[in-house]
């Protein structure tokens, strides 16, 4: 094993950078498996992460990455290996890139990589610095529109960059064949470089004729190469190359350093290369739990209740059986939103279409225009990505489409990027959308039942993992607007909770005693019950607001603009919501802790009123 502490990259061989490779996936094999985290996706860029390091100047050049699920390796070589065992925990090291930990810029989301570098290009060029942008991406993200978009500026512009291209899936090159990929190989070498160029200065002084039959002849090479499309685009193509193969990488990323020109490097990897158990596109090695390392088996202690991603999975796919003309779309996010059923059993039906929100909220738009009944299922976090669609293309001609939003509320060790805390605030705002969420799995199924009837947009949202609640509470029939009161007293206190908040709320009233305060859940956010309301209004004095949202924008937010309209100033409202700051990583109960919104906290504040 080597040292990591006392790194020298520069000055290694390639014997040893292959030794250094192996300790790097010793140490996230390791820690990933005690931790959990991105396991596959680390493992697959060690080599292409030692190769950066070594060719390009770690103080200075700009390392951008894409997502940044693939980051791991490069924590560790920029001297995170003391602190790298609390990877992902409270307090501890980002699974992300942060830069308060030494990184660059921030990455959680998908595809902003390429228009990063192009920002950084041009301030770079702005301030004449000797910088050089280097952009790790997989060949997933270029499946957003958002990466084409910064390729077309970035070749139109020429600003020197260089994009290393980590196809993990080959999809860019597997129907090319062997020839491609030996005529690519060859393409990199410094060779090739300097008589492609030497040609077209040459082109400039030969015949109309000659010039001609020359530019088809490089034209011909090209068509059969992968590279096509970013020497189209106006960027430099190598590749594909081996993305395990040091010698290889450090060679094609010299020769990219040198042309000055905005570069892509194509290396093609193994996911999970390393680890037999997690090399090559099982998702399920994508991101994990904790696991057994010799066996690959899960350390989390099963639990009888279903999550509620798989209760949405299975409710959807009776209500598909029942009414054909449900459809639905999810964005590089099957196994994670359930939808991988529907898929496998309705493949005209049901679509994975990358990772493109926006063109999947559109593409259902039209659906619903056409008479189906869509049902986009996408993580809370990622619905931020296709705001402007569910505006301008579902809600102002009011389809009928179904929203369902996974991942709300806090997610845990994801952190700031992926907490699920602010669909209710951006998706309140908007006129024709419905909002709901239900508190236990009888709710969810109703919801979704009544979700298929519902005109209009239509949103609900629910957690990670499993709900608080399991079908305590008899489960009422689902209308329009209408909140159910659970239990009712004599009390001047009223809980009122939304989704997951009902059951944070049903567990401090276990501990402060059941008369404390009546128990509502609201049911429905947009449109509140405003008949339920006043008569609370009469008899009470105090409103506890219980849900896994924002404060601003939120539950409360609405609540008290409705208390303010109806003069109902005698009111006190108490939110138990986020305050205004991004939540970071760590485990869901040590968050919440942290914030204070832990049942104890939570109990002890109540007593202040």
């Amino acid at each position: 094993m080597i040292d990591l502490n006392n790194l020298n990259i520069k000055n290694m061989q390639i014997k040893e950078l292959e030794s250094l490779a192996c300790s790097l996936r010793e140490i996230i094999i390791d820690t990933v498996s005690k931790n959990g985290g991105h396991l596959s996706s680390n493992l697959g860029v060690v080599e292409l992460s030692i190769g950066m390091h070594y060719v390009f100047d770690t103080q200075k050049d700009p390392f951008i990455f894409d997502v940044s699920h693939q980051s791991y390796p490069h924590k560790l070589l920029n001297n995170k290996i003391n602190c790298f065992h609390t990877l992902r925990q409270f307090n501890g090291l980002s699974g992300y890139t942060k830069p308060d930990e030494g990184d660059y810029f921030v990455a959680g989301h998908s595809s902003t990589s390429i228009s990063l570098a192009v920002g950084a290009c041009k301030a770079i060029k702005l301030k004449n610095e000797d910088r050089l942008p280097v952009v790790l991406i997989g060949d997933g993200a270029l499946s957003a529109g958002m990466a084409y978009e910064a390729l077309n500026e970035l070749g139109d512009r020429e600003y020197p960059c260089v994009i290393i291209l980590n196809d993990n899936e080959m999809s860019i090159s597997k129907p090319i064949g062997a020839i491609s990929k030996y005529l690519s190989q060859a393409m990199a070498t410094q060779f090739y470089q300097k008589f492609k160029k030497r040609i077209e200065n040459l082109l400039e002084y030969f015949p109309q004729g000659a010039s001609y039959m020359a530019k088809r002849f490089e034209e011909s090479l090209r068509l059969i190469t992968p590279g096509l499309l970013f020497e189209e685009l106006g960027l430099e193509y190598i590749g594909p190359i081996d993305g395990h193969n040091l010698n290889e990488i450090i060679n094609a990323l010299n020769q990219a350093k040198a042309m000055n020109k905005p570069c892509v490097v194509h290396a093609q990897t193994i996911k999970g290369k390393g680890f037999a158990l997690a090399e090559g596109k099982n998702a399920k090695w994508h991101g994990v739990g904790a696991f057994d390392r010799n066996n690959g088996e899960s350390l989390k202690q099963n639990s009888n209740a279903r999550s509620a991603t798989e209760i949405f999975s299975n409710t959807l796919l009776k209500l598909a059986q029942k009414y054909d003309n449900i459809v639905g779309v999810t964005a590089a996010m099957p196994s994670g939103t359930g939808l991988d059923k529907l898929i496998e059993k309705y493949p005209e039906r049901f679509w994975d279409v990358a990772i493109a929100e926006q063109h999947a909220v559109t593409s259902m738009a039209a659906m619903a225009k056409e008479g189906f009944k869509p049902f986009i299922a996408i993580y809370s976090t990622f619905m931020q990505r296709a705001y402007d669609q569910v505006i301008h293309d579902c809600a102002i001609m009011n389809l009928n489409v179904v929203i369902a939003m996974d991942r709300a509320g806090i997610v845990g060790e994801d952190g700031e990027t992926h907490q699920g805390i602010f669909d209710v605030s951006f998706l309140s705002a908007i006129p024709n959308v419905t909002i709901a969420a239900p508190r236990d799995e009888a709710m969810m199924q109703k919801i979704m039942e009544y979700a298929y009837f519902h005109q209009g947009v239509f949103a609900f949202r629910y957690p990670r993992g499993n709900f608080l609640l399991s079908n305590e509470f008899t489960s009422c029939e689902i209308n329009l607007g209408k909140a159910q009161i659970l239990s009712k007293t004599q009390s001047d206190r009223v809980f009122l909770g939304f989704g997951q908040g009902v059951g944070k709320a049903k567990f401090v009233l276990d501990e402060l005693g059941k008369d404390y305060a009546s128990l509502v859940d609201l049911v429905f956010i947009k449109p509140i019950d405003e008949e339920l309301l006043r008569q609370l209004a009469q008899n009470t004095k105090i409103w506890f607001i219980f849900s896994d949202s924002v404060k601003i924008g939120g539950v409360g937010s609405i609540i008290a603009n409705f208390l303010q309209n109806e003069n109902l100033h005698h009111i006190k409202l108490v939110s138990f919501e986020y305050d205004d700051h991004f939540i970071t990583h760590g485990k869901t109960s040590e968050v919440e802790e942290s914030l204070k919104l832990d049942i104890n906290s939570i109990c002890q504040k109540i007593k202040f009123y």
